[in-house]
């Protein structure tokens, strides 16, 4: 595993910023790939002085969001049906694409940001929003901000545990953790909320007509 590491940071190094950018590019689309693979040994060049912590966190997120648009494209020009039917030949099953449509139809465009930062989701959240017909502007800004939030997050744990891949680990399961309990938490906040609103709305209809038969 150490050698792997090594040919990972070294990989990194010789490709620099561009090879963050499509490591992440991949992550971010249909091909599965772990970005923890790219940000984190750039984190650890980042804190030794071989790379610039804020160009290697501005590929990463812009390699996420070039993925992303990808899969919007496909999921935009290519429409539900034709992604279905031939998602396979793109490791797309046909229970992950529903899975994050119901996700999209759920929370709307703000789950596009959201989506960033849960496991299994984060990779295909585009396309629903693609199929959809989201603007783009919105959820480049949504993907982005999403995307920038998880690589900040893995480019320091390079930074600061370095090459201690036995320290990464259960420090990023935990984050991992921490991440799904918020995002639940925030959606569960979300739709509280909006049920809370929908309820007082019902009630003033309810008033009002109750008032005009008076």
């Amino acid at each position: 595993m150490e050698e792997i590491v090594k040919w990972i940071v070294d990989t990194v190094g010789a490709m620099g910023y561009l090879g963050i950018f499509l490591m992440m590019f991949l992550e971010s689309s249909f091909f599965p790939f772990p970005s923890e693979v790219a940000m984190i040994p750039a984190g650890y060049l980042a804190s030794k002085g071989e790379m610039s912590l804020f160009w290697a966190f501005m590929a990463g997120a812009g390699g996420s969001l070039a993925g992303a648009i990808f899969n919007y494209a496909l999921g935009h020009k290519l429409g539900r049906p034709f992604i279905v039917k031939y998602g396979k030949y793109l490791f797309l099953k046909p229970e992950t694409i529903e899975k994050v449509e119901e996700f999209f139809q759920k929370y709307g465009p703000a789950s596009t940001f959201w989506g960033r930062l849960l496991p299994g989701i984060r990779q295909y959240i585009s396309l629903p929003a693609g199929i959809g017909k989201m603007p783009l502007l919105a959820f480049s800004i949504y993907t982005f901000l999403g995307a920038g939030i998880w690589c900040g997050v893995l480019l320091a744990m390079g930074y600061i545990f370095g090459e201690h891949e036995e320290q990464i680990k259960p420090v990023l399961h935990y984050l991992i953790g921490a991440i799904i309990i918020m995002v639940i938490a925030v959606f569960y906040y979300y739709r509280r909320k909006n049920k809370i609103a929908e309820k007082r709305f019902i009630e003033e209809i309810d008033s009002s007509a109750r008032n005009n038969e008076a």
